[in-house]
Parts: structure tokens; C-alpha cells; sequence
């Protein structure tokens, strides 16, 4: 591989000694390879455009859906190609592309051989200022549960038990979210009134454990899934957990169902651009990253964006 490669790696999630060692490994000690180390206040934003700029072909994010999500950003709508070698707690991303988990060689050797991919990225605003900066992301965003239950997961537990801390968090979460009501705009259609706890725009749809929360998101069909769950009471959350695991979940992969099935509190829809209002503000997620609290928000899907290798 000739290709110039930009590495853009968090310290904090893989040794400098052995990510040097697989790299060397992989693509041979002479192979034109620079290096650029993410900080407590940076997590790549400045490394990943000066690897753009200064001609990487390749530039390669290992860590957390953080740092893959940072670089992706950096690289959309460049000539420069996405490597991904998932280093963190969830690694979502790499999860929904197949990427090899736990085996940094491994995914070194998927991007020195594998061919690219495009990639969708979805950009989210939040608030009310159209001048305001869009954050990207490359698997989900959204409010509820979800973000509720980033809010509730214990660092430290985290940090021993990987993504198994989620599962504790879960009813703790479960318990804080409440229906709120909101405002939500599908590309040029009218609002429309509902109430939710949890709604989730997803690029990809897989998460941890191999739960399928939007079964009919493509990473390269040009198109965001959306996920709204309103469920209440013991009947509704009987009525959603079978929506995610038998409706979508096992009957799909059995080859009952063409497409995600909404039920009455478990609704599917996708669009290009979205648009939504909170009556009151929510806890919020960027590709399994706590965002702050937020009270409305505007998203929307860049085709192709990434190349993936």
C-alpha cells in the first residue's frame, strides 16, 4: 500500500506501543504513515483536517464512536478515504460495516485491502439559530431512552465492563424518560402533533448486542430511519418489545417481514430532512455521546459523503 495514511488515534483507548506494532505489522515499517494523538480537550478535530490537508489518502480513526465520528466529519466531501479500527465501547459504526472487533491487525488489514464504500453522514442542528454550527454523525442520534440511558451509565462501570454498564443504566433510564409532547416535520410535509419519550434518527441501524432498532436503515441509500416509541404502561412496553424483537427483530431475519413494522407505539418512517420540537427539553445523543439537553433541532442526510475503506 503506497497510499499516504493519516492516523488519528485516542490514547486513552489502545496503547502507543501496540498500535505501532500492528501498523508496522500491516503495512510494513517503511510505509508513509503519519500520526496525530487525540486529547481530553481535542478529540480530533484539529488532527483529522490537518491529515486532509497535508494529503493523507487514508486517514484512520482508532478509538470510540467519538473519534470515528470526529475524522468522518473531517474527511466528507474530501478525496481522503475513512479507515476505522474500533478501539471503544460501543464502536457502532464499525459494529453496522462488519469491521473486526477487539483485533486492531485485523481491521488494519480490512482497510489495506478491502475496497471503499460510500458512506452517508447525517448532520444535526441543535436549536433554533440556522447560522448555527451541524454536528455529523455516522450511526444514530435522538432523544429518550437512548440518550437517558448515557445519562445514567456509571463511567467507571464503564470503563470495567465495556458496554455491559448500558444494560444497568437501562432501568434507571427506563423509569426518567416520560411522554413529552413535540412537533416533528418529515421533508416537506406538515408537522404533525405527538407524543413520544423516545425518538431515534439513525444512518445505521444496529447497536450493541446486535439489537436491530431501525431494520430498514442503509448507510449508503441517501435516506435517515426514524424511530418513534411512545409506549406506556405494561402494555406498552409488551407492544414495543416485541416490535424490536420478533416484528423486526427475529421474524425478519427468518424472512417474515419486508420491512420495518410499526405498531401503535413503535412507529418507522425515513426522510432526507427532519424537523423537531420539544416542549420541553430533552437529554440528547451523538452517536452514543451525551449532547446536553435540547429543545428543538433540524437534521439532515449527506449522500455519499465518506468513503469507507
Amino acid at each position: 500500500m503506497s497510499e499516504r495514511i493519516g492516523i488519528i488515534w485516542n490514547p486513552v483507548k489502545v496503547g502507543e506501543e501496540e498500535l505501532r506494532d500492528a501498523v508496522d505489522l500491516v503495512f510494513g515499517s517503511a510505509a508513509d504513515v503519519s500520526w496525530w494523538e487525540t486529547t481530553e480537550h481535542d478529540p480530533g478535530v484539529v488532527m483529522a483536517a490537518e491529515a486532509v490537508q497535508s494529503g493523507c489518502e487514508v486517514v484512520i480513526a482508532v478509538g470510540g464512536d467519538g473519534t470515528v465520528r470526529t475524522v468522518a466529519e473531517a474527511v466528507a466531501g474530501t478525496d481522503a478515504a475513512l479507515g476505522i479500527v474500533p478501539c471503544g465501547t460501543g464502536n457502532l459504526l464499525a459494529r453496522n460495516l462488519a469491521v473486526p472487533l477487539a483485533d486492531i491487525p485485523a481491521a488494519l488489514q480490512r482497510i489495506r485491502d478491502g475496497e471503499e464504500r460510500p458512506l452517508d453522514l447525517g448532520w444535526v442542528c441543535l436549536g433554533d439559530d440556522p447560522d448555527a454550527d451541524e454536528q455529523a454523525f455516522t450511526v444514530m442520534i435522538g432523544f429518550g431512552i437512548d440518550a437517558q440511558m448515557l445519562a445514567e451509565t456509571d463511567d467507571e462501570l464503564k470503563a470495567k465492563a465495556g458496554w455491559l454498564a448500558y444494560v444497568q443504566a437501562l432501568g434507571r433510564a427506563a423509569a426518567a424518560t416520560e411522554l413529552v409532547d413535540a412537533e416533528i416535520a418529515l421533508d416537506d410535509e406538515d408537522a404533525e402533533s405527538v407524543r413520544v419519550h423516545t425518538m431515534l434518527i439513525g444512518n445505521c441501524g444496529t447497536i450493541q448486542g446486535g439489537i436491530m432498532l431501525l431494520p430498514d436503515a442503509v448507510p449508503d441509500d441517501g435516506r435517515l430511519d426514524v424511530l418513534l416509541v411512545s409506549a406506556e404502561g405494561v402494555a406498552g412496553w409488551l407492544d414495543t418489545a416485541r416490535s424490536l424483537l420478533w416484528d423486526n427483530g427475529l421474524r425478519r431475519v427468518l424472512g417474515g417481514a419486508d420491512g420495518a413494522v410499526s405498531t401503535e407505539s413503535a412507529r418507522h418512517a425515513s426522510a432526507e430532512r427532519i424537523r423537531v420540537t420539544l416542549h420541553e427539553p430533552q437529554a440528547f445523543e451523538i452517536d452514543g455521546e451525551e449532547a446536553g439537553e435540547v429543545s428543538s433541532f433540524t437534521v439532515r442526510v449527506q449522500p455519499g459523503a465518506v468513503r469507507v475503506r
